[in-house]
């Protein structure tokens, strides 16, 4: 069946997220900053987050586990728009080039709700036809029931979508209802992956050519 819908991830998919942006030098020595998201931060505080745990919350937890990092889980909060450097390169573009052949975008992601709420609104998110945020419905990827809600929310068929996500473990909860999934390198190999896809599809010759 002919891909309608394509999924998108957000964190290192559509948007340059890194915590390194803000820690190295709210630290100022790259060795704190590296234990502190690579050992702290990393996995159960994100996952804690995500999964829409109150933030203000989370922050007096880990300052009780790790009182010498108060600090920082306030500054993860206050200052989290600096984890974000903009948009990943050419996703902007390739997703306006989708939509003019009329294919459908949309989101999901493990994120907070709240500091989801705090980014600036980049145009490659607004440019979405809709999306679903972990920390609105209380579920995480890989767990097969938010990819089943995205498709329930609007009314897409898992055979006419494909997902895209920066890890492969997130690829094969999607395709375990039956989306079929890219495990994103960077805009050019999306690319290159898409295009054989599309054209398969279409039998107008250069389908997803650059203007």
């Amino acid at each position: 069946m002919a891909i309608k819908n394509i999924i998108f991830d957000f964190g290192k998919v559509l948007l340059d997220w890194n915590p390194h942006y803000l820690f190295d030098s709210w630290f100022g020595n790259k060795e704190t900053s590296d234990y502190f998201i690579g050992k702290i931060l990393k996995k159960e505080w994100n996952d804690e987050g995500d999964i829409g745990i109150p933030m203000d919350l989370l922050v007096r937890l880990w300052s009780y586990r790790y009182p010498e990092f108060t600090g920082a889980f306030a500054a993860y909060v206050s200052e989290f728009p600096k984890t974000v450097k903009g948009e990943i390169p050419g996703m902007k573009d390739l997703i306006l080039r989708l939509k003019e052949k009329g294919i459908k975008v949309w989101g999901l992601s493990n994120w907070s709700s709240e500091t989801f709420s705090s980014l600036p609104k980049y145009d490659v998110i607004n440019l979405l036809d809709g999306y679903v945020v972990s920390g609105d419905v209380h579920l995480l990827k890989p767990n097969p029931a938010i990819y089943t809600l995205l498709l329930d929310k609007y009314s897409l068929k898992a055979s006419e979508c494909l997902f895209v996500d920066d890890t492969k473990i997130n690829v094969s909860g999607a395709q375990a209802v039956g989306i079929d999934g890219i495990v994103f390198k960077d805009a050019e190999h999306l690319e290159k992956h898409l295009s054989k896809i599309l054209k398969k599809e279409s039998p107008k010759k250069g389908f997803f050519k650059k203007k």
